[in-house]
């Protein structure tokens, strides 16, 4: 059993839950301006028994999405679940007032953005090549002063006030020496008053990308306009570095319809140029078809996609229809029955026209260096399509985030692409008053080819109530409206249809084409183009509701509601560059001019992202490049996070090892320095050893620091000069205590140095040294036997002299 919950916004998601696990499951999950249109219906499942009859007719309801969904609602019989839905998906889904729509009660605080117009200049003057010196402010659009020009080109404010052309927006790029006189008597020429104005400037070679809606010259071409003649000869500037007449420039005029549907046109005074009227100039019909043939090939896509995707909206798996293995409609011996209804579809064909022609387009002007103008009927839909992709094409900066929204702002938005036409949704007419009115397309009838197969059970329409008198009226009212639909709308096979966004549907997969094409050439990812044309289906923010920038600024978009470039970028700040929204494989540096796709290269297929997303999710995320990507970016970045973790501490380790490396060097070095003087001192106390001992002495050295030399063999008479106490010396007269003792030591006190005395050699000489005659003068003076500071007995003895010395006997 499924729970319903349906809001009371336009944006607010229908959703449904499993009544056992109570999740809300996704595809059922839809915001409700993304319904195109919905019906009910009912199925009786087929039945040998005799009870068949009377068996209650399954009650359905079936809702088709702009997003390619199409959803199933089953409901319990004999009450009115059903029905209470539907009316509320009637009231809900298609508001009767703009400020009902979720985009207004949502509010701006969330997602505020900058004003529209000021983007505008800002591209206009990076256009023009003065966008490092110029910046676009309110106070400049206020005050006027936004008209800046170059060499070629200039800004008008002629229509500032939108009463030149309401589509068009409050600024326009034309070239120079075309006077703002000139361009009013033009703009009567063209349809909807739409004339020749510049959409893209090249910055090279001077060529420009213009657009315009067709021209009234009638049924046999023979009407024509001066100033509209001169206005596009103007489009074809001198060639830089070529000063003769045949340095002018050629100029394509590209028709985007059929040949046959631009005479057609002729009949309701519009029609093509004629080449022989415009100077030097070549006409060139580019065969794309209407909306209308667009709306039928992507319903007949959207059938498709859920007739042969995993699980099919009756819940019947595609390989098991009519009781057996079958594909594309057919049995396993048929499986270019599949093929062929794909190509019956007729999408990739159109997909592939606005390509090839976008390319084309693009290959004029970058190769050729000629100027192109580009119309449609009105100007707003193909001439939308194919001037944006173009751009796209010619202009890397397009290829960027913010280039991507200067591109959509500037082509679809200030030029007046009709979006809540296109979206079902109500806007504002008039250009004096704020009358509201509610643009929408409805029509009822029996659903065609039902994706709820025969196979699973028999569609029988039921048989309602007749409908109320309907109420007669010329005032085109809300009121007047809803009983119209209340009229329409009857309980049996009821179907809500309502113009869809075919235009941006068909431009974003071209996008998409390309993005699979060059994939190092944008900068963001397919996920993105995703989560744009899903937000500009939901209404969710105001930048893609009213049809022109002047309805959208009578209505306050730019200050009630929320802003969906603010909301994306948000999105990718909060991610960072491993958000979904970037492409991995971004290098600008590769592709730094235009990308000029050979016809062979143009080759599209079905969009998987969004396409095959709810009709075969796991072959999407299984083939799903860009996620595997992102997936292993974001491991990437997970191990780079770690990696950075570990150098740092080994970092901090490193420093800690060498700061204890240099304190072990040190203490290495104070180390070897008492190594080396404890060896110094030990080679001196070895040598006084060997020194004394040489003298018959005997030396003890106590822990207390004392020395002791006991003197063996000596006469009486030279003793007394060997009996030396230190500590009983008088240091006043300089007499020394001398005791006799039967063993004949003499005690040696060990003498810091600072109490050496003054003149050390004749004292110590006199106590000590054994060969020191009675004249005081020393037989042996190249020892250097009574140096000051040894830290011995105050001695330091020259050792090698030691080891030279060869004692004569007499001096004992």
């Amino acid at each position: 059993m499924l729970v319903f919950f349906v809001p009371h916004y336009s944006f607010s998601p229908f959703s449904f839950k499993s009544e056992k696990t109570r999740k809300i499951i996704a595809l059922g999950t839809i915001a409700l301006a993304t319904i195109e249109k919905f019906n009910k219906i009912a199925m009786k499942q087929l039945s040998t028994s005799r009870q068949s009859d009377k068996s209650p007719s399954q009650r359905l309801l079936q809702v088709f999405g702009k997003d390619m969904r199409i959803i199933v609602f089953g409901f319990r019989a004999r009450t009115k679940q059903r029905r209470a839905v539907f009316d509320t998906l009637v009231r809900w889904t298609r508001p009767l007032r703009l400020w009902d729509l979720y985009a207004f009660t949502s509010g701006a605080c969330t997602y505020s953005g900058t004003n529209q117009k000021v983007r505008l200049l800002d591209e206009y003057f990076r256009l023009l090549g003065i966008g490092s010196t110029y910046r676009a402010s309110d106070d400049m659009i206020e005050e006027g002063t936004f008209t800046m020009s170059n060499e070629w080109w200039r800004i008008s404010g002629i229509n500032s006030k939108y009463t030149h052309c309401s589509t068009y927006p409050f600024a326009l790029m034309f070239p120079k020496f075309i006077t703002d006189d000139e361009v009013m008597q033009a703009s009567t020429f063209r349809s909807s008053r739409r004339l020749p104005v510049i959409s893209w400037c090249h910055p090279a070679n001077g060529a420009v990308l213009a657009r315009s809606s067709q021209p009234l010259v009638g049924l046999v071409l023979n009407m024509r306009s001066n100033t509209d003649e001169k206005l596009v000869a103007a489009l074809c500037t001198q060639l830089r570095g070529s000063n003769s007449k045949e340095g002018q420039r050629k100029l394509y005029i590209a028709d985007a319809r059929p040949r046959k549907n631009a005479l057609a046109n002729g009949a309701f005074g519009g029609g093509s140029e004629s080449a022989s009227n415009y100077f030097q100039s070549e006409v060139v019909f580019l065969g794309i078809h209407n909306i209308h043939v667009m709306r039928e090939s992507m319903a007949r896509l959207r059938e498709y996609l859920d007739a042969h995707g995993t699980t099919s909206s009756d819940g019947t798996s595609s390989f098991l229809r009519q009781g057996g293995w079958s594909w594309g409609g057919g049995n396993l011996s048929g499986m270019s029955a599949s093929v062929s209804t794909l190509g019956d579809t007729g999408w990739l064909t159109h997909v592939h026209c606005i390509l090839a022609s976008s390319a084309w387009i693009a290959a004029r002007i970058a190769k050729e260096s000629t100027s192109v103008l580009v119309h449609c009927t009105d100007g707003w839909d193909r001439t939308t399509q194919l001037v944006s992709l173009a751009s796209l094409l010619l202009d890397p900066y397009y290829r960027t985030f913010m280039g991507f929204q200067a591109l959509v702002e500037k082509d679809w938005l200030a030029f007046g692409h009709p979006f809540s036409e296109r979206l079902g949704m109500p806007t504002i007419s008039g250009s004096d008053s704020l009358s509201f009115e509610l643009t929408r397309q409805a029509s009822a009838g029996i659903m065609h080819s039902s994706p709820v197969r025969q196979q699973s059970g028999l569609l029988t329409p039921p048989q309602g109530p007749s409908s109320s008198p309907a109420q007669t009226s010329n005032n085109y009212s809300p009121i007047f409206l809803q009983n119209v639909l209340e009229k329409i709308m009857l309980d049996n096979a009821v179907e809500m249809l309502y113009a869809a966004e075919i235009q941006v549907c068909e431009w974003i997969d071209c996008v998409a084409q390309l993005l699979r094409m060059y994939p190092f050439a944008f900068e963001f990812s397919s996920t993105f183009l995703v989560d744009f044309l899903d937000c500009v289906l939901s209404c969710r923010f105001g930048n893609f509701l009213c049809n022109s920038e002047k309805e959208r600024e009578q209505s306050g978009v730019h200050d009630s509601c929320g802003c969906l470039w603010s909301y994306l970028a948000n999105l990718r700040a909060s991610g960072g560059q491993s958000h979904v929204h970037y492409n991995l494989f971004y290098d600008p540096v590769k592709h730094e001019g235009p990308l000029l796709p050979p016809a062979a290269a143009i080759s599209p297929i079905l969009w998987p992202q969004f396409h095959l997303r709810w009709v075969c999710p796991e072959e999407v995320e299984a083939g799903n490049v860009e996620a595997k990507s992102f997936s292993m970016a974001t491991k990437l970045s997970e191990l780079q996070k770690a990696k950075e973790v570990v150098e740092r501490k080994n970092k901090e380790i490193s420093a800690s090892v060498e700061s204890l490396t240099v304190e072990l060097r040190n203490e290495r070095r104070l180390s070897t320095s008492a190594m080396n003087l404890a060896k110094k001192a030990s080679k001196e106390n070895d040598a006084i050893k060997r020194a004394v001992q040489s003298l018959g002495c005997k030396i003890h050295f106590s822990s207390g620091g004392e020395t002791t030399v006991d003197v063996e063999g000596y006469p009486s008479a030279s003793l007394e000069q060997l009996i030396f106490s230190p500590s009983k010396r008088e240091s006043a007269g300089g007499t020394v205590q001398q005791k006799e003792k039967s063993d004949l030591s003499v005690s040696v006190s060990v003498m810091p140095d600072d109490d050496v005395p003054m003149d050390p050699l004749s004292e110590l000489c006199e106590s000590l040294c054994p060969f020191r005659p009675r004249d005081g003068r020393c037989r042996w003076p190249e020892a250097g036997c009574a140096q000051v500071g040894s830290q011995f007995i105050g001695l330091k003895a020259n050792f090698d002299a030691f080891d030279r010395l060869s004692i004569d006997d007499s001096y004992f």
